[in-house]
C-alpha cells in the first residue's frame, strides 16, 4: 500500500471551478484500460483518488504519480475484492489516507470464458465472486463509510455515490460467457436495490454500461482489420468505443451535476443493445 499522498490539501484552488474538488475516489480495478481512465477523469475533475489493483504495481504506481502532478492526493492499494479482509483493509487505508471516501467506482471485474458443458465451478465463483460479490462487498464498506460521516455539503449534495461498471450483458445474453453475463445481470439489480435502499439517505447509486471499447481484455475482437470490421456490425455508431468514453460518464455521474440520478443504468454502447440485427428492418 502506497503512503506518498503527492501535494498536501485536498486538491485544486476552487477558481479551477473542478465539480469534484475536495472530493475522494476509490476506483476498483483501477491500474490500467477502463477503470485507469475513470480515475484520471475523477482526478481531472478535482477528486483524491485511490488506485485499487490486484496485479500490475509498477502501473498504479506510475498512474498515481501522473494524478499528482494534476494537483489532487493519490494512493495505490492492493486488494482483491472477492475477499471481505481485503476490502475491509483496502477501505480502512484508503479512508486513513484522505479522511473520509465520497466517491465509490466499482469497476474490477474479469472474464473466465467457456461452454457451459465444460465451464468449471471454479471458473464460476472466481467471475461471480469478482465481478458480483466484490461489488456488493466494496459497497456495503462505502455505505458504511457515507453514513459515518454524514454529510459534507461544501463538496456535494449527496451523502456519498456509488457507480457499478456494469456492461451490456447485463441485457444481452452472451453465449459462451454465461458466468460474466449472470454476473453483470446481478450487478444491474443488485445496483437498483441499492439505489432504492438508499435513496432516502441521499445516496446515489448508478450504473454504467460499456459496450465494445478498446482495451487489452478484447483485443482480439479490434487489432486486426478484419475483426474490427466483424465487430462494427454490432455497433450502429460505428466506432469502437474508448475508456475515456465511459471515463468520461463516469465524471459525470459522480458529480452534483447528475445528483438527481439514481437507480439506472447509462449505456455507453454506441447503440449496441439498439438490436442491430433490425437497423434495416429486420
Amino acid at each position: 500500500m502506497e503512503g506518498n499522498f503527492g501535494r498536501p490539501g485536498h486538491g485544486p484552488a476552487r477558481g479551477d471551478a473542478r465539480p469534484l474538488y475536495g472530493q475522494r475516489a476509490l476506483v476498483t480495478g483501477s491500474s490500467s484500460g477502463i477503470g485507469r481512465a475513470i480515475a484520471r477523469a475523477l482526478a481531472e475533475a478535482g477528486a483524491d483518488v485511490a488506485l485499487n489493483y490486484t496485479r500490475g504495481e509498477a502501473a498504479a504506481e506510475a498512474a498515481a504519480a501522473e494524478f499528482r502532478d494534476l494537483g489532487v492526493r493519490a494512493v495505490t492499494v492492493k486488494a482483491d475484492v472477492s475477499r471481505e479482509d481485503e476490502v475491509e483493509a483496502m477501505f480502512a487505508h484508503t479512508i486513513t489516507a484522505f479522511g473520509t471516501l465520497d466517491i465509490l467506482v466499482n469497476n474490477a471485474g474479469l472474464q473466465q470464458d467457456a461452454p457451459v458443458e465444460t465451464m468449471t465451478l471454479e471458473q464460476w465463483n472466481r467471475v461471480i465472486g469478482v465481478n458480483l460479490t466484490g461489488q456488493f462487498l466494496c459497497a456495503r464498506a462505502a455505505v458504511r463509510e457515507f453514513k459515518r460521516r454524514g454529510p459534507r455539503p461544501e463538496v456535494s449534495r449527496a451523502l456519498g455515490k456509488i457507480i457499478c461498471v456494469s456492461s451490456v450483458h447485463e441485457i444481452i445474453p452472451w453465449a459462451g460467457h454465461v458466468n460474466y453475463a449472470a454476473s453483470k445481470g446481478g450487478v444491474m439489480l443488485m445496483m437498483k436495490t441499492l439505489a432504492q435502499e438508499l435513496a432516502a439517505d441521499r445516496i446515489r447509486v448508478v450504473g454504467i454500461a460499456p459496450g465494445a471499447i478498446r482495451t487489452p481484455i478484447n483485443r482480439e475482437a479490434w487489432e486486426t482489420p478484419e475483426a474490427y470490421a466483424s465487430l462494427l456490425k454490432l455497433v450502429p455508431y460505428k466506432r469502437i468505443g474508448e475508456p475515456e468514453d465511459i471515463a468520461a460518464a463516469a465524471a459525470w455521474l459522480a458529480s452534483d451535476a447528475a445528483d438527481y440520478i439514481t437507480g439506472t443504468t447509462l449505456f455507453v454502447d454506441g447503440g449496441m443493445t439498439l438490436y442491430p440485427g433490425f437497423e434495416s428492418g429486420g
